[in-house]
């Protein structure tokens, strides 16, 4: 299933830490007692700190343009407008950029006494975009930034920068909001409402409080008054005829018992969820379920306990993918009046553990169950659960096992539960009548018993006992294993016609016996007994890369090769230096870049100092390497193809550097006409350029006099 909680449910109970903390300082109060809490979560977790501050000096400066017009005469003359001009840019440009450095120093000093990591970041811009640009490019996991700053005004509760960042930021984000209070000395309050961000809100909450020794409190919230008030509404627009209709009454009494049991029991179950989690890590915490609508009770039990800090996740558990903050977030960022802390991390208790707190099985549902075999009810079970909550289900009714079961059994898996059901019916028919046990081979067995899972290992069991019965064995072999789990019995393959005529085409010798090793190899990886025509060119592939890395990683211990005549033949040095080009001139090695980098450019080199060596030239001038590749380009122009190609192999030579191209083409026909190929493919091809490429030994005859004196 494809829903965020099963993505995120397996992750181990862990509590959150920080790491890398972004802090947004302008020295305002708000700010500063931001620098206090950000340098006790630092020091908490051994996290650094930067310290970032965005001054907008080009907006000033179109700013002052844009005013230009209503200065007074005096300043009207161009002489006297420009240097007015240079005044405010360096004022603006220079007094921002030392006002922004001051409140960094300041920072820096509280960091420094606390023997903080610290990095400062004077970024420039509209500030709330300059920090979230610097949070994507950084790798912080909390941003801290208070609620209001320097242009606050009386009554001012939240600022436009901090909102904006809020709502866009993908971190983790405090806010401070009480300049007087040090929240490791009052309450932390984490709401819960089963969402994956609450759940990662609240393993970073109990971090904090395990870190500070502080109380922490966990409320969850919900409203059972508001299908009231719509029904009152309800009531009074329906006419008589429509409420017998509607049956007001009776969906009145309905959504009265679903609300009074079943929204009460989801949120009970978040909170004995939350208890028994903080009894495994052994923290002690409060739990509270609170009604009325949620962000307005949240908050009112914050004022009410003097909470210092509330937890809640920046997304809820009905929000969309396109939201980017949550109702209820939003008004408590706006309305709380402690520090808030909006969680972006996940986590997602078990699905059973969920399931068994929040989720009821209706009557009708629970005797669908017991109709199946006992060894595979828990995982049916399971996957009915995960099916439920993905589609946020909390009471399980037939018709839901019923649609479960038909997503969790596409095509074949279907037919394989049908196949369980009925074998497991038999072995039971067959016990009460008094048949002999069924037997396994012990290599059967031995086979079976490599699975760890328990209910798959019973389900392959009973499948395979009831096909070796149908076949009229009494004893479970290899063969009837066969079919429900991957056994190497694949002893010999079939070949069809196009995958065999593909193999002939691979030189013979041992180029095809290990090309047909490798392809039937790939068919076993994939429990193949047919080769195919695809099946051999994967195969291929594989050979290819497995000769390829052969040549490259040849022992070097092998005894030093005998010293080649010809001028492409690796002259035992493995990369260029400079020793090769000591009797060069600055033109000619220049000349090179000309060349393709690589292999072809350091066969060039050899081949010049060879002939420059055995002429007597010192120094080499650019003209002595324009006459040797004009004779390597003239020469290989020259050659054309004299066999068969196919089209792929064209193509793969086409990619070979012009000089060369054409006296490869040779080698490559002279060495096919010897090996008796009436046509060269792509694969030929390859096979060679990669050995040209690595061995740089350009005559493929081994006997060839030019390789070797």
């Amino acid at each position: 299933m494809n829903n965020t909680a099963e993505q995120i449910k397996q992750k181990p109970l862990e509590l959150n830490q920080y790491h890398s903390i972004l802090l947004a300082t302008d020295s305002s109060d708000h700010a500063n007692q931001c620098t206090v809490e950000a340098s006790r979560i630092a020091n908490a977790y051994q996290a650094k700190i930067t310290a970032t501050h965005a001054y907008a000096a080009k907006m000033h400066d179109v700013r002052f343009r844009q005013m230009e017009g209503g200065l007074p005469e005096q300043f009207k003359e161009e002489i006297e407008l420009e240097r007015q001009r240079d005044i405010h840019d360096d004022l603006i440009t220079r007094g921002l950029s030392i006002i922004t450095e001051s409140y960094l120093d300041q920072t820096e000093k509280t960091c420094k006494k606390d023997n903080i990591p610290f990095t400062r970041r004077s970024l420039e811009g509209k500030n709330y975009r300059a920090i979230l640009d610097e949070i994507e490019q950084g790798d912080y996991d909390l941003l801290i930034l208070g609620s209001v700053g320097l242009g606050a005004i009386e009554g001012s509760r939240l600022g436009t920068v901090t909102l904006r960042c809020i709502r866009n930021s993908t971190i983790d984000s405090l806010v401070i909001k009480n300049t007087q209070t040090i929240i490791e000395n009052g309450t932390i309050v984490i709401a819960l409402d089963g969402s994956a961000k609450s759940w990662g809100g609240f393993l970073t909450g109990l971090a904090l409080a395990q870190e500070w020794n502080c109380n922490i409190k966990v409320v969850a919230a919900y409203d059972p008054y508001y299908h009231y008030v719509a029904f009152n509404r309800i009531a009074d627009v329906l006419s008589e005829e429509a409420g017998k209709i509607f049956k007001f009454k009776e969906q009145e009494q309905l959504h009265e018992d679903i609300i009074d049991d079943g929204l009460a029991k989801i949120y009970s179950g978040h909170l004995d969820i939350a208890k028994d989690l903080a009894k495994e890590l052994n923290i002690k915490i409060e739990i509270k379920l609170l009604d009325g609508k949620p962000h307005d009770a949240i908050e009112k039990y914050c004022k009410k306990v003097n909470a210092s800090l509330l937890v809640i996740g920046k997304l809820g558990i009905h929000a969309d993918a396109d939201l980017d903050i949550g109702g209820n977030a939003e008004n408590l960022l706006r309305n709380v009046d402690c520090a808030i802390l909006l969680s972006q991390k996940e986590y997602m208790p078990e699905v059973d553990v969920i399931a068994d707190a929040t989720t009821t099985w209706t009557h009708e549902a629970e005797a669908r169950m017991k109709r199946v075999p006992s060894f595979v009810q828990n995982m049916a079970r399971m996957g009915i659960l995960r099916y439920a909550q993905a589609r946020g289900h909390t009471v399980i009714t037939s018709s839901i096992v019923d649609e479960a079961t038909a997503s969790m059994m596409p095509g074949r898996a279907e037919q394989a539960m049908t196949e369980i059901v009925e074998a497991f019916d038999d072995k039971a028919k067959a016990e009460s009548k008094g048949f002999t046990a069924i037997q396994w081979e012990d290599n059967a067995k031995a086979e079976l018993d490599k699975l760890q899972d328990k209910t798959q290992r019973d389900s392959i069991a009973i499948r395979a006992e009831k096909k070796a019965r149908v076949a009229g064995s009494t004893i479970v072999t290899l063969e009837h294993l066969a079919d429900f789990i991957k056994i190497d019995t694949i002893t010999s393959f079939n070949w069809d016609a196009a995958a065999n005529a593909r193999l002939m085409r691979v030189p013979e010798g041992f180029m095809r016996h290990s090309a047909k090793n490798t392809i039937e190899n790939h068919a076993k990886s994939l429990w193949l007994k047919d080769i195919t025509l695809d099946i051999a060119e994967q195969g291929l592939e594989q050979a290819r890369d497995k000769m390829q890395k052969s040549m490259e990683n040849q022992p070097a211990d092998k005894a030093p090769p005998k010293v080649s005549k010809c001028p492409f033949a690796k002259q035992n040095q493995d990369k260029l230096n400079d020793t090769q080009l000591n009797n060069w001139t600055e033109e000619a090695i220049n000349r090179l870049d000309a060349v393709p980098e690589g292999y072809c450019r350091d066969m060039t080199i050899d081949v010049v100092n060879t002939m420059a060596k055995e002429k007597h030239i010192n120094p080499i001038f650019i003209s002595h390497i324009e006459d040797i590749l004009a004779t390597f380009s003239n020469t290989s122009k020259t050659i054309k193809m004299s066999m068969t190609w196919t089209d792929e192999a064209q193509a793969s030579i086409s990619k070979a550097p012009n000089m060369v191209k054409g006296m490869l083409v040779q080698e490559i026909e002279n060495k096919a006409k010897k090996e008796g190929l009436n046509e060269i493919d792509k694969y030929y091809v390859d096979t060679i350029k990669s050995y040209w490429k690595t061995a740089k030994q350009f005559h493929l005859d081994p006997n060839d006099p030019r390789n070797t004196q």
